[in-house]
Parts: structure tokens; C-alpha cells; sequence
């Protein structure tokens, strides 16, 4: 062979090469997906819109796009509504929405047949969180910031440079936040004759608490009732200690008339939330808790008759807990998604008779959902395939796929399988584990494994993909997962749910060995001398514990955000509520020493003996970073091969992208050094 050939057969073979690896599912890949969200149908059923986010990992940046579809055409076309947010459908299907307009934020409408947009009102340098808009359009409330409080520049002006804080109560940091000065208020507007918008009241005038609960909770927390006149809202009215000890937040109604609140939900203790009117606006439905405290207890749908008063809860049969729900614009049915068998589906309910029928029944997750006229919109996604929107017609029960939108970024990429396997557990029951396998998986082959432990700790492993735990992430890089729904997780029951409370090192941790050692058993493919486990929060609770407890099945660790020292996480944490249910109380309490003793981590660090990574945020106030920073030192106290990877600006998650791409190199380097 000449010189020439040779040099055109290694360009070739490097072009092959780079084609192959340019296949691979990777994390620059994944974050080079399109992200659709914000899906909403008008209720004629002529129009759809969504957003589709596009991230570029090398800047660090995303930009969002809005698309209208004409439903009956299919005809897409992108809209120039560069930060606009806050979508809404009016009565006459036009778009509402918000959009900032240089320093200033702008309340316009969008004709979806021309095209075109007009200002409604101006809100001038206001920040506005969010807007609901009444039915008839002639009123809308809006979340503003309003001082409530006094800050230190104010006690001391001739200090203007001062960074220091001082606190007197407690939820001074919340997540991943500190407290502000400022809180949400619920402010209305009405129109004038002329259809000019004025501000006129705070309907939580001379109350020093937020108008909806955070750090989550916003516009989707308000409604008005039919006639514009009653804005219905759900908040927990507690500061301090008492916010973080309790869930039991209210659904209120405030008339625009006399402005005078009442409180609807005073029955219920726990966590009340999401107001909405049906279409004839004699009744309310929420999102309704039993238990103070409890922020995993059984969500319901009750429903009140707002003349009578009495309430419903028309889910009390039913061995599920909601996630979300929607009234059909015309009729006296509600949709909403729950978990059932680590699946999301949908479901309706008939209002009158009761019945509750499941819809959907696909191996997927129903993340959000437009109800129109005759069919309903949806997202969906699952542990291969990222958010598409999806259209379903109750009367035939034809779903179909409408948008395609990583058709492009995922050509030619091999795709992992997964298959359900129930596993029976160390005391009799039956548990659902998802094993994927990777690409072009050969069974003759053996591969390592990776134990997944989910987070929570009442939080499913059902079909998501995430940006964070990437099934199809992980199992590309040529790894066998193991995810178990473990005791403790919701879709099985409210037992099976509740099991997991004041048991963290129990019955769950015997279900993660007992499927490690089952799918080991069961799939000979597995190599079981590379075996890894990983998790986050509960789930980097979880590899703490295991690294104590495993006997030497594992031989890599990777802990993201875990609870290391119980008592230590105790008197760091904000929201007590949850501490206080879960892990059983204050750990100085007599009564409460046994448990703290069986639970906690770092009471088995003498057994620790495995390289571990360990994954921590600096604004992590869930879970302090003082928990890593623990585990880290344990292990190199003890000679353990250890990492410490530290982010100083994220919270409990890792959400920048150069954050999250240097986390997954980190991640997988680690498990190809000790698994491959």
C-alpha cells in the first residue's frame, strides 16, 4: 500500500471513529436537547402553544422560543416573544401573556389568526411574579414584591456596605435562598369602561407574610371566581418557627367588594393548595393533606359548593395521590395526573357520579396537561425519550404524538431498554425495580452495574428523564442500572408510601440490597465484581448508608447532597416540618435517641471501606454542605480513595450547565476508574 493510500485509510478510519463517538449519548449531547414546556391548548381547540428552551453549554446560556400549531392544520409557526412568560387562554382565545419591555414589564394579548399583539396595561419597572386573569377578562391579579420587613441598611444607614445579616427567628434561608425584606403580595386590577387597567387594592393588606407559599408556590396558587369578584388563593400565613414546623397552608376568599377574607380549608391540617373554579362557578376544587407536617401525605381533590359550603373529598376511595388537576371547560369533569406503578398517568373524574376512570395506561410520565373542549394535551416523557407533546381524545381513547422535538439531535444514537422486573422483597412484598440496559446491549457480555438510589425520600422512580439522573445517560456509558421503587416511594399505595417514615435505615435499605442481589442473580450479564452505587439527597442519605452495611457488594460510591449526621442535619436544616416527621423529632428528646442511633450515617463510618465520591452545593439549605464536607473527611481520615466535588453556587440541585457537564465528567470518570 503507497503513502497515499495509508494516510487516506487512517483519515477514514478517524472519520469512522469520530462518527462513532459523535453517536454516543453523551452529556454535551443531552444538554444540547430542546426542553418543551409550557404547553397550553385554547378551549375551541383551534390552537396550541409551547416553549421549547435550547441551551449552548459553552456560554452557559439557553434561550426559549414560543411556537403557535394551528391544531386542525398542523401548521407551526414561531413566535417573536423574546421574554414573555405567564401564558394564558382568555374566553375569546386570545394569548395573554406578560413580557418585559426593556426595564419595564408589559400585560399584552396576541390575536393567534393575524398575529397580532397589543398592550394592555403597563406595569412600569414593577416586578411582577405572575398574573391571573379573571374569566370575563375585565380583572386580573398579579404577585408584586413588597417590603415586609426591616433591613440592617435600614437600622443602620451610615453602614451602606455591610454584608452582615442578623436573625431573630428561624426560615432565614429557605432551600436555596436567604430571606429577603420583600414577599410576594396578591395585588387586583379592574378595568375601567375604556379598558384601562387600575391598581386597587392588596388583597393581603397589613400582612406580613407571602401570598403563596415558597419557594415553589406561585400564580398557579390564584384564581377569581366566575364573576371577577371573589380571588380565591392558597398560602401558609406562618413566619418563622412556625412556618417551619408546620404544611398547614389555607385556600382563602377575598371580595373585591368589601374586601373581606374568609378561610375555606380550616377542616384540613396539612398542605391546601391550587384553587380552581369550574365553568358554572358554583365550585371550588384544591389540593388537599390531612396531616400537618407531613409533606408527602395523600394529596386529594376536594371539591366545595360555594353557596352551601359543603365539601367533597372525591378521591377518598382511591389509593392514589394527585399531582395535578384541571376542570374541563364545559363540563362537570376533572382530569388529573397521579403516580401508579412508577408511571404517571391520567385520569377522570365525573364530578356527579363519582366514577374515576384511568385513561392513559403507557409506560411513560404525563408531566403536565392542557384540558381543551374534546381532547387534552400532553407532555410526556420517559426514561429514553425527552418531553414531546402529545394529543388524547377521551371519546376514542387515540393518543398521538404532535411535536417531534429532538428528532434532529437524536439521529442515529442507539438507544438503551428497559424492562420491569418485581422483585420479591425480605419481608414477602412485591417490588418494581427498572433495569435499563445499554445500547446494542449483548447478553454474552458482562457489564457493570450501577445501584440507583432515588431521592425523597417519598419521591417515585417512575419513567422521568431527568438533567440531573439521566437513565439513558448512564446506561450509554455502558452500565447496567438497577432503580428499585424501594419502601417509601409513592404508586404502589399510601402504605407503602408512608413506610419509609422513622425507618430511613430499615425496610428500604433491606429492598436496595435485596434488588442488587436479585438482578445480580437474575441477569447474567452483570459483572458482580463491578457494582456502584449512586443518589442524591435521600438517595445520597442512602450510599452513606450503604457504604456501612454492604458487605463488600459494592465496589464505588457516589454521594450527591446525602444526609450524612442526623443530629448535625437537624440543627441545620430549614424545614423542620419535614425533619420532624421523617426522622422522628429533635434529636436531644430521650425518646428520640434510638432512633437518631439506628438511623444516621455516621454511626457506621468504622465499616466504611470503598472509594467514594462525594457531591455537595454551597447554597444547599436542604441539606447543608456541611454534610459532605463530614463525609469527605471520614474518608480521608481512613485512607479511603476520595473526592470532594464542590459547587459554591448551586443549590440542592445542579441546574447551570457547565456546572452540570463538569459534574457527569466527574461522575463517570469516577465510576470508570473502580467499575471499568
Amino acid at each position: 500500500m503507497g503513502k497515499s493510500s495509508i494516510f487516506l485509510a487512517l483519515i477514514a478510519g478517524a472519520l469512522v471513529q469520530f462518527q462513532a463517538k459523535a453517536q454516543e449519548f453523551t452529556p454535551e449531547k443531552m444538554w444540547s436537547l430542546n426542553r418543551i414546556s409550557g404547553t397550553m391548548g385554547s378551549s375551541n381547540e383551534e390552537w396550541m402553544i409551547y416553549q421549547s428552551t435550547k441551551t449552548d453549554y459553552t456560554v452557559n446560556k439557553s434561550k426559549t422560543n414560543t411556537f403557535l400549531v394551528e391544531l386542525k392544520t398542523g401548521k407551526t409557526s414561531p413566535l417573536d416573544l423574546d421574554g414573555a412568560w405567564n401564558f394564558i387562554w382568555n374566553s375569546e382565545n386570545q394569548l395573554i401573556f406578560l413580557q418585559a419591555a426593556g426595564s419595564e414589564i408589559e400585560l399584552k394579548s396576541l390575536n393567534p389568526s393575524t398575529k397580532a399583539i397589543k398592550v394592555l396595561h403597563n406595569f412600569g419597572a414593577t416586578a411582577v411574579e405572575g398574573l391571573a386573569l379573571s374569566p370575563d377578562g375585565k380583572r386580573f391579579a398579579t404577585l408584586e414584591p413588597l417590603k415586609i420587613k426591616q433591613t440592617i441598611k435600614d437600622k443602620y444607614p451610615d453602614l451602606p456596605q455591610t454584608s452582615g445579616r442578623v436573625e431573630t427567628d428561624l426560615m432565614y434561608r429557605h432551600w436555596n435562598q436567604w430571606s429577603s425584606a420583600e414577599a410576594p403580595h396578591l395585588y387586583w386590577y379592574e378595568a375601567s369602561a375604556e379598558g384601562k387597567f387600575t391598581k386597587k387594592a392588596d388583597v393581603m393588606q397589613g400582612e406580613n407574610f407571602p401570598s403563596v407559599t415558597g419557594p415553589f408556590g406561585g400564580i398557579e396558587s390564584v384564581c377569581f371566581s366566575k364573576d371577577g369578584l371573589t380571588i380565591f388563593y392558597s398560602t401558609k400565613k406562618m413566619s418563622g418557627k412556625n412556618f417551619a414546623q408546620s404544611t398547614n397552608s389555607e385556600i382563602y376568599a377575598y371580595k373585591t367588594s368589601d374586601k373581606f377574607t374568609t378561610i375555606l380549608s380550616s377542616a384540613h391540617k396539612g398542605y391546601d393548595t391550587n384553587p380552581a373554579i369550574n365553568f358554572t362557578g358554583k365550585t371550588l376544587a384544591w389540593l388537599s393533606m390531612e396531616k400537618d407536617g407531613f409533606e408527602a401525605d395523600k394529596n386529594r381533590i376536594r371539591i366545595m359548593d360555594l353557596e352551601s359550603r359543603q365539601e367533597k373529598d372525591l378521591t377518598a376511595g382511591m389509593d392514589v395521590s394527585v399531582n395535578d388537576f384541571a376542570w374541563h371547560p364545559s363540563k362537570e369533569i376533572i382530569y388529573f395526573t397521579a403516580t401508579v406503578k412508577a408511571t404517571k398517568q391520567l385520569y377522570s373524574l365525573d364530578v356527579k357520579t363519582g366514577k374515576i376512570q384511568q385513561l392513559t395506561s403507557d409506560r411513560c410520565d404525563y408531566v403536565s396537561f392542557s384540558v381543551m373542549k374534546d381532547r387534552i394535551l400532553l407532555e410526556r416523557q420517559d426514561m429514553i425519550h425527552p418531553t414531546d407533546v402529545w394529543i388524547f381524545t377521551p371519546k376514542t381513547n387515540l393518543n398521538e404524538q404532535l411535536t417531534h422535538s429532538n428528532k434532529e439531535e437524536l439521529k442515529g444514537i442507539a438507544e438503551p431498554t428497559v424492562q420491569e422486573k418485581w422483585i420479591t422483597t425480605t419481608d414477602g412484598k412485591k417490588m418494581l425495580t427498572w433495569v435499563i440496559y445499554p445500547p446494542d446491549y449483548d447478553p454474552a457480555k458482562k457489564y457493570p452495574a450501577l445501584l440507583y438510589c432515588q431521592g425523597g425520600p417519598q419521591s417515585p422512580v417512575s419513567q422521568y428523564f431527568s438533567y440531573r439522573w439521566n437513565f439513558r445517560l448512564m446506561a450509554s456509558q455502558g452500565y447496567i442500572i438497577i432503580a428499585p421503587n424501594r419502601r417509601g416511594l409513592p404508586g404502589f399505595g399510601q402504605e407503602w408510601n408512608d413506610a419509609i417514615s422513622k425507618d430511613w435505615g430499615g425496610q428500604a435499605m433491606r429492598d436496595y440490597l435485596t434488588a442488587t442481589d436479585s438482578c445480580v442473580a437474575q441477569i447474567p450479564s452483570i459483572n458482580k465484581d463491578k457494582l456502584g452505587a449512586v443518589g442524591a439527597s435521600y438517595g445520597g442519605y442512602s450510599v452513606y448508608y450503604l457504604a456501612g452495611i454492604h458487605e463488600n457488594r459494592f465496589k464505588a460510591f457516589i454521594s450527591h447532597c446525602g444526609l450524612f449526621n442526623l443530629e448535625s442535619w437537624y440543627g441545620t436544616t430549614e424545614e423542620l416540618f419535614f425533619a420532624n416527621w421523617d426522622i422522628g423529632g429533635p434529636y436531644w428528646l430521650p425518646e428520640n435517641k434510638e432512633l437518631y442511633a439506628k438511623n444516621s450515617p455516621h454511626k457506621l463510618v468504622d465499616k466504611w471501606n470503598t472509594p467514594m465520591l462525594v457531591i455537595h452545593g454551597g447554597k444547599d439549605f436542604r441539606v447543608p454542605e456541611s454534610e459532605g464536607m463530614q463525609a469527605f473527611q471520614v474518608l480521608q481520615l481512613k485512607g479511603i480513595p476520595s473526592k470532594f466535588l464542590y459547587f459554591p453556587d448551586e443549590g440542592h440541585w445542579v441546574t447551570k450547565p457547565q456546572n452540570s457537564i463538569l459534574w457527569n465528567r466527574e461522575f463517570f470518570d469516577w465510576l470508570n476508574t473502580y467499575l471499568k
